[in-house]
């Protein structure tokens, strides 16, 4: 699937990134995510694991589809008839098919050849979701052909999963209803039974019927011999996985265009035509980018985009009809950001990826999810940089994928990217930052260590190979080594052994740096890196490897020089390092992997960072940083060098490295800011922002480089968060302005405005903000309204915020209710405790929300989450009375207090180990301690006498 959300913005404001729980698949790109949204798991268990698969003694041939709904008043029943023609494998007396809430089956079958049709008899096995058809006396042959009738009813759901019931209101107020589908990983079963796996490939031919004053879409275009009035038909597509079908029911309208051969269309609901420009525009660049490099044509013979008002996925691949959440793919260009901007670019092109990786090359199994969602989170970065390399789109790769993907990995227990599973229920769990970002990375890592002309043309074998069929991680690696063969390129090892080394087992390496200085030479340990320093496993990979030096920092040639050839030592002789010279591994962080050096090195990376930092490459300045932060919170490294690296950041100015600074400090801003030395903390946070914050100022600038945008956005929070008055006064007039002077806010300015303007509003600029939420109806304005509303630390207008999740009668939308808390809790004591308190009174309403398609119970989700941010003995007790009063209640599990219990007892941990040295340090750092550096000691003290506080 597509990249999939979060119980839509639940945990999406969470500035920082927890110590515990690790940061999944983050999407939009620039926004940290805690967990993903499952898209199939179900409430019940299955019964007999071992046969939840479909036998393989028959086989799907074409399916003949047609459906009949109501939409358009409405309702939810529709019917439907299935005709499939199966090929018979294995003589057998039963064909299995799949059916999901499904009823009033009949079915008939007829062998090739015959005009009499046999009635069936079906038994339908819930648990594993079964038709069993057969007849007394029949048996299907190995080796004939049959055609297979079955005649249902079912009910359009309202969760956004299967074949499912949209509604929105239009321009002039009145509820309008839409039928649309969302159907991976295994619910095209709810809208006609069928054989629901990935590698049952078959060609499908869908008629609709429905009101004319509605319009149906699907994979192909319209067979116009067989359409009229109220029917539509589809030409016959090519073979494709049943989970890839799709088809909506709509008054939709549409933007077309045309380019490379292809014509696409943008639809979306009318009203929003003028929106559509920028994803059909993207979306032709994109796939023409895309075709490029692979070196295949796509397959179809168009490609439609559909934006969907209640969509649980961030987005979906049907071959040849993608659908979006509406804030994923509409831009205005007055009102949108360019946030909004680079996501409808990234989330366009993953979908489009998807129409080689998964579409023309399904998978064999869902154990093989990474197979397609790897290669559509790295091209949803690569393509977008081969339609528009002025964004430098890889920092943002750097800063959100690639970061989480480290912070998953950093489990002891983490699963492989290749995990064996059966059940709806497990392949639901794959969707995770595993399949997604690790794998992303992973792709990333061999592109830049085998050369990208090496892996290009390994997929261009790939995908030739396996055109409209299903494969695994063995047929990839076979078509990368064919490739390096092809092309006379040398590899140290069979490439089937080195990548394998990353995708069966889990885990990422921990790279240990030891330099020789008396010779010049260096060696380079592996072993698997965890957030706990004594665990040790015998886990090895095969590590490429390179390096850039000071005395020639040239980081662009990112080819592997060197491996660790799954063995846990190295010695790199030929180096020749002066003594003076820092040594950087990993040029331009694109291998996966976290480095560590001698303490020597750390401080001649220090000097070189605050020297001449513009000689090393932004992505691995943000790699020095994090996983300096990472080092010093593992005790792997003093917390003093980890902040006197961040001291070089009065003169940076780049993304990625922003992004990881504020990872850092606004994790260490959590835990620190009930401490009676906070003032220090705050103090060493203005002394590294302020120079940035007053060039980067609180205003847009046209014609800026596209990241701008973004740092900017973060250096405004940190100053903000660092008590910069100017920062808090700048902000204020701009939210003021819009309030009483109806001025707007710049649209990219929007969401650090916001937030840090409610910090200190008063009940007028509050209420206007709220009501603006309640009135809007542009789906990314109300995302970061929800966001910002709880930035706010006023008890009585947080109260108010967070009760209106539970008031029916407001306007917010069903899958916003359950998002308003985390907004809340996560922005420091005052949310927390206002939502313990509101949920002590409202549990029952809050735990009876609707958490949507594969969401878990909100009062539970939410209760976990809080314990994130326990830092306090008086908040821990607060949780407790909250957790004592839902027990045992439906809504919580059992294990709820024992997932309590471990978040807080971490968090408790990390203060008594990291406390100390932070505010010994950061209170030094204010008094002018001796043991700072004269460079670090006189930036401090110009701060503090130029405009602190």
């Amino acid at each position: 699937m597509a990249r999939v959300l979060v119980t839509i913005l639940a945990l999406l404001l969470v500035v920082a990134t927890t110590a515990h729980a690790a940061v999944v698949r983050n999407f939009p790109p620039f926004e940290q995510l805690q967990q993903l949204e499952n898209p199939n798991s179900r409430l019940a268990p299955r019964a007999d694991e071992d046969t939840y698969r479909l036998p393989n003694n028959t086989e799907p041939v074409e399916y003949t589809v047609e459906l009949h709904t109501n939409v358009h008043t409405g309702d939810t029943a529709f019917s439907g008839t299935v005709a499939i023609s199966i090929n018979v494998l294995e003589t057998s007396t039963i064909i299995v098919v799949h059916a999901r809430q499904l009823e009033n089956f009949t079915a008939t079958i007829r062998k090739d050849g015959e005009t009499t049709d046999t009635a069936l008899e079906i038994t339908h096995d819930t648990d594993r979701e079964f038709l069993k058809l057969s007849a007394k006396d029949l048996t299907f042959e190995e080796g004939t052909s049959w055609l297979l009738t079955i005649k249902y009813e079912g009910n359009l759901r309202t969760d956004n999963g299967g074949f499912y019931l949209s509604k929105y209101t239009d321009e002039n107020g009145a509820t309008k209803y839409l039928a649309t589908t969302q159907f991976e990983s295994t619910d095209a079963r709810h809208a006609f039974p069928c054989y629901d796996e990935p590698a049952k490939r078959a060609n499908f031919t869908i008629t609709i019927h429905h009101d004319p004053s509605y319009n149906a879409i699907s994979n192909m275009p319209v067979d116009d011999s067989k359409t009229s009035s109220g029917i539509t038909a589809f030409k016959t597509s090519v073979k494709m996985p049943t989970y890839l079908v799709a088809f909506i029911v709509s008054e939709f309208v549409y933007s077309e265009g045309e380019l490379n051969g292809l014509p696409q269309r943008v639809f979306s609901r009318k009203g929003t035509e003028h929106e559509q420009e920028w994803a059909l525009t993207t979306g032709m660049l994109v796939e023409k980018r895309l075709s490029g490099y692979f070196g295949v044509p796509f397959a179809l013979p168009k490609l439609d985009q559909a934006a969907i008002p209640d969509f649980a996925a961030g987005a979906m691949e049907n071959w040849g009809l993608a659908t979006y959440r509406e804030e994923y793919l509409l831009y205005n260009i007055e009102n949108s950001t360019t946030n909004t901007q680079t996501n409808i670019a990234t989330i366009e092109a993953h979908e489009d990826a998807h129409m080689w990786f998964g579409d023309l090359v399904a998978i064999e199994w869902w154990s093989y999810l990474w197979l397609k969602e790897g290669f559509a989170t790295l091209f949803e970065n690569l393509a977008v940089h081969l339609a528009y390399p002025e964004w430098d789109i890889f920092q943002t790769f750097h800063a959100g994928s690639y970061q989480s993907a480290l912070i998953a990995d950093a489990n002891p227990n983490v699963r492989p990217m290749t995990t064996f599973v059966e059940k709806p229920s497990e392949i639901s769990q794959l969707y995770d930052s595993i399949a997604y970002a690790k794998a992303g990375s992973v792709l990333d890592m061999w592109r830049h260590a085998l050369t990208n002309t090496v892996f290009q043309q390994g997929l261009h074998n790939y995908l030739v190979t396996k055109a409209y069929s299903a494969a695994n991680e063995t047929d990839l690696f076979d078509a990368i080594s064919l490739a390096a063969r092809e092309l006379n390129y040398a590899v140290p090892a069979l490439v089937g052994d080195m990548l394998s080394s990353w995708t069966r087992q889990g885990g990422v390496p921990l790279i240990t740096v030891e330099r020789n200085y008396n010779n010049g030479s260096f060696t380079i340990k592996q072993e698997q890196y965890t957030n706990d320093k004594t665990f040790t496993s015998e886990k090895l990979w095969y590590v490429p490897v390179n390096y850039a030096v000071a005395s020639n920092p040239d980081f662009r040639n990112t080819e592997a020089t060197h491996y660790l050839l799954n063995e846990t030592e190295k010695s790199v002789a030929d180096a020749q390092l002066t003594n003076d010279d820092w040594l950087i591994l990993n040029k331009q962080s694109t291998g996966y992997y976290r480095i560590n050096y001698d303490e020597r090195n750390w401080q001649l990376i220090i000097e070189g960072l605050a020297n001449r930092s513009h000689k090393i490459h932004p992505r691995n300045r943000a790699q020095l940083i994090s996983d300096a932060y990472r080092f010093a919170t593992s005790n792997r490294l003093s917390h003093a060098l980890l902040l006197q690296l961040l001291t070089y950041l009065p003169q940076e100015n780049q993304y990625a490295p922003w992004s990881a600074a504020n990872t850092a400090i606004t994790l260490f801003d959590r835990y620190l800011s009930s401490d009676e030395s906070y003032e220090h903390f705050q103090f060493y946070v203005a002394t590294l922002v302020s120079d940035q914050f007053d060039k980067f100022g609180v205003n847009d600038i046209d014609g800026e480089q596209h990241l701008v945008k973004f740092t900017r956005n973060v250096v405004i929070n940190l100053a903000c968060l660092a008590g910069l008055k100017s920062c808090l006064d700048e902000t204020n007039v701009k939210l003021q302005a819009l309030v009483n002077q109806g001025t707007p806010i710049e649209p990219n300015l929007q969401t650090p405005v916001y937030c840090n303007g409610l910090k200190q509003a008063d009940d007028k600029t509050f209420n206007f903000v709220y009501d603006k939420l309640m009135d809007s109806n542009d789906q990314a304005e109300r995302r970061l309204l929800i966001s910002a509303l709880g930035c706010s630390q006023n008890e009585d207008q947080l109260m108010k915020y967070v009760s209106s999740s539970i008031d029916q009668s407001n306007k917010l939308r069903t899958q916003e209710r359950y998002t308003l808390l985390s907004p809340t809790y996560s922005r420091g004591e005052v949310g927390l405790l206002v939502c313990i308190d509101f949920l002590l009174e409202h549990w029952q309403e809050y735990g009876n929300l609707n958490p949507g398609f594969g969401g878990n119970n909100p009062l539970a989700a939410d209760i976990e989450s809080m314990a994130a941010y326990v830092v306090t003995e008086s908040q821990k007790q607060k949780l407790q009375l909250l957790i004592d009063t839902v027990k045992g209640s439906e809504f919580v599990s059992d294990t709820l207090q024992d997932s309590v219990d471990t978040t807080i007892a971490a968090n408790m941990e990390w203060l008594s180990t990291n406390r100390e040295p932070i505010i010994s340090w950061v209170t030094g750092f204010r008094n002018g301690s001796p043991a700072m550096t004269a460079s670090v000691l006189a930036l401090a003290l110009c701060f503090l006498a130029a405009k602190l506080f």
